[in-house]
């Protein structure tokens, strides 16, 4: 029985949380800046064009250090 009202806790508290996440993704609003923008132009590909790795690569938003 304390297994059973235990997962009914956990599921509530699960629901609540749910909930929470989904008031505060509704209550905030992104937009893009203009440098985000002109950058997705820059490095729009084609849709009907098949990248390889290379482009793939060049293309990659996680460059390690070369970020920074």
């Amino acid at each position: 029985m304390n297994a059973l009202i235990g997962l009914a806790v956990f599921v509530a508290v699960a629901l609540v949380g749910w909930g929470l996440a989904e008031l505060k993704a509704k209550s905030i609003h992104y937009h893009h800046n203009d440098e985000e923008i002109e950058s997705e132009k820059k490095n729009a590909v084609p849709a009907d064009r098949e990248m390889n790795i290379s482009d793939v690569i060049e293309n990659i938003s996680a460059k390690g250090f070369k970020t920074l």
